[in-house]
């Protein structure tokens, strides 16, 4: 029988040579270009293409009814804990909100980073300080997503990354 020291030393050093869990999970994915996001709406899931047949599947929240849209758009800046603004729907909408949430504020809806993407200006892929709200129609049309994942997506991606959103 083994020392239990021993069998403490090996089991730690079998751990430290497993593989560490990260953000999302890889899923098959064929026919889209390496680093291209693939936001599908309906399924509440967001895909960064790896360029070998596969892609890194995220959970994500998306607009809620009548807030939601289409397209192709392109990251334009990355921020991380950025401050943020409310567009003017949502300061019609909600007319106490402050003109600014400052950067770490724990109101801040923009969590730990931002991709802000091409277009009118009024759209990121974002974390969330509300991780319940991830998998739901709950935005104003911004993409969310858990503050874990944002930080493993804005690792791989760079300004001019590609992003297709489908219904």
């Amino acid at each position: 029988m083994l020392p239990s020291k021993f069998l403490i030393v090996v089991i730690a050093l079998l751990l430290a040579a497993a593989p560490q869990a990260q953000a999302g999970t890889v899923v098959p994915m064929e026919g889209l270009k390496r680093n291209t996001i693939l936001v599908k709406t309906s399924q509440r899931r967001l895909y960064l293409a790896l360029g070998d047949g596969s892609a890194i599947r995220y959970p994500i929240g998306v607009g809620r009814n009548g807030k939601q849209w289409t397209g192709q758009r392109r990251v334009i800046s990355k921020r991380l804990r950025p401050a943020w603004s409310p567009t003017a729907q949502i300061r019609r909408d909600n007319p106490r909100i402050p003109n600014v949430i400052p950067a770490g504020a724990p109101n801040n809806p923009m969590g730990a980073a931002a991709l802000i993407l091409s277009g009118d200006g009024q759209y990121a892929i974002h974390g969330t300080n509300k991780p319940g709200s991830v998998g739901g129609f709950v935005s104003y049309g911004c993409i969310r997503m858990l503050n874990e994942d944002i930080m493993d997506l804005y690792s791989r991606v760079n300004i001019g990354t590609s992003v297709i959103v489908l219904p």
